[in-house]
């Protein structure tokens, strides 16, 4: 019995070793592959491989077929037909041959009242037929129409670009923040844990009080939560990235740029032109989209032009046994046409006329939305310029801020070993620091978001595309 149970735990032991040699071995292992990205990397990806791209890239690809078939209606069209019909019963009509003085005809037996059946049993017919508009306006618009559209197709892709740029840049700096965030947050759990060690030995020797320990106990249980949380969503923020980009959720993901990554180079400008701004430039095409429309549809009132031709032959049969012989009762009879069409609209019920008014309408309309969306860009890149100096001021003033709080905590940590100061005090100075930690963190976050939207306003942010 002892000899079965040690075999027993021998055999275990053997396929416990055989399934870890298999777990470790490398074709079974799997390694998270490690992704190094700089902000400018980061962008390039995205736009590689995010979906809302490829969505757009595909209606670029489909207005560029819409603009193949528009231009097919200008490109002569050859058809070729075939038919064989079967007449069991044949078409008999009635006829009467009155010619006064004409008499008998020689070798005619035929009555001269009677019936005739028309047509034959059997009749195959063959044709290939062109058709080719020589002139039509409204085909003509419609090409130069599709080209437009393939253009306005072109720039949702580049505002597609521009919009996901700006929002995976904010993402970026968001997840390098909040990384430093981790950063502070576990210096402060490491200094506030000294100090706790020091009060504990402080309370073992009777120089120092429990409560003072408990209150350390908790501010640093506090600090614990809060890197839970920062812990939390820096995992969510480094998803977030992986999924714009296309990555294993597995990837480990390094940024490579910090938050002191410079954007603006140089002061923005107090005014600039949004000519060359995606909206603006959608806009526009729009308008040209528009006045094409109507001009198509005003081309409807000029006269088109075609070109027809037809060549066939038709084989009529008695017999179908003898269908295929040759002989002069089973003769095919070929036959040609040439012609050219004209067509002149004259009137249509009024109805171009509504979808001239429509068409002029779309024009106006869109007129209207590009003034009022320069406008607005106008009051966006002032009241942009505003928050960004605003920015700029509170993160500098954070910055000092932050300093102050430092220097009064380790003041006060310095004066609590000497026993100059009590627990209470070194716990509301280090309360402070959070809180400076914390308001510079968001001022720095703010900076940066003042300053890509002022790249998306004067068109900067497509230097993080090229």
């Amino acid at each position: 019995m002892q000899k079965k149970t040690k075999s027993n735990y021998m055999n275990k032991f053997v396929l416990l070793t055989l399934l870890l040699i298999v777990l470790t071995h490398p074709l079974f292992a799997q390694e998270n592959s490690t992704v190094s990205l700089s902000l400018r990397e980061c962008v390039q990806k995205a736009v590689e491989e995010n979906i809302h791209i490829k969505t757009a890239q595909l209606d670029r690809q489909r207005s560029l077929y819409k603009r193949s078939e528009a231009i097919s209606a200008l490109i002569p069209k050859v058809s070729v037909g075939a038919s064989f019909q079967g007449n069991p019963k044949l078409q008999t009509v009635p006829f009467s041959l009155d010619l006064p003085g004409l008499g008998v005809l020689p070798g005619v037996t035929m009555p001269m009242d009677g019936t005739i059946e028309l047509g034959r049993t059997f009749s195959t017919a063959a044709a290939i037929s062109l058709n080719w508009v020589l002139y039509n306006q409204t085909a003509l618009t419609a090409t130069q129409l599709a080209r437009k559209i393939t253009e306005l197709t072109d720039l949702g892709i580049e505002k597609a670009s521009e919009e996901l740029t700006t929002e995976i840049a904010k993402l970026y700096f968001l997840t390098v923040i909040t990384a430093e965030q981790k950063t502070l947050v576990e210096d402060n759990i490491a200094r506030l844990e000294r100090i706790r060690d020091i009060t504990q030995r402080l309370v073992e020797t009777g120089f120092g009080r429990q409560v003072d320990y408990d209150r350390v106990s908790i501010s640093l249980e506090n600090l614990n939560t809060q890197l839970n949380n920062v812990d939390a969503g820096l995992e969510q923020q480094h998803n977030m990235i992986k999924y714009m980009l296309n990555l294993p959720l597995t990837t480990i993901l390094v940024l490579t740029d910090n938050s002191e990554t410079v954007l603006l180079s140089s002061i923005p400008t107090t005014t600039i032109s949004f000519s060359d701004h995606i909206d603006i430039r959608l806009l526009e095409a729009q308008k040209d989209i528009n006045t094409m429309n109507q001009r198509m549809i005003s081309s409807g009132y000029l006269p088109s032009l075609v070109l027809t031709g037809q060549l066939a032959t038709h084989g009529p049969r008695h017999e179908f046994r003898n269908y295929f012989n040759d002989s002069p009762e089973n003769a095919w009879y070929g036959f040609s046409s040439i012609g050219v069409g004209l067509s002149i609209p004259v009137f249509d019920g009024l109805e171009k006329r509504a979808k001239s008014q429509q068409a002029r309408m779309d024009y106006q309309k869109t007129a209207l939305l590009l003034s009022d969306q320069q406008e607005k860009f106008t009051a966006d890149y002032q009241n942009a310029l505003t928050h960004h100096r605003n920015s700029k001021t509170n993160l500098d003033r954070q910055k000092l801020n932050i300093e102050l709080a430092e220097k009064v905590y380790n003041e006060t940590a310095l004066k609590y070993h000497e026993g100059m100061a009590t627990m209470s005090d070194l716990l509301q100075d280090e309360m402070s620091l959070n809180v400076a930690q914390a308001n510079y963190l968001t001022a720095l976050f703010n900076y940066k978001e003042a300053e890509l939207k002022i790249m998306a306003l004067n068109g900067q942010i497509r230097t993080l595309i090229q």
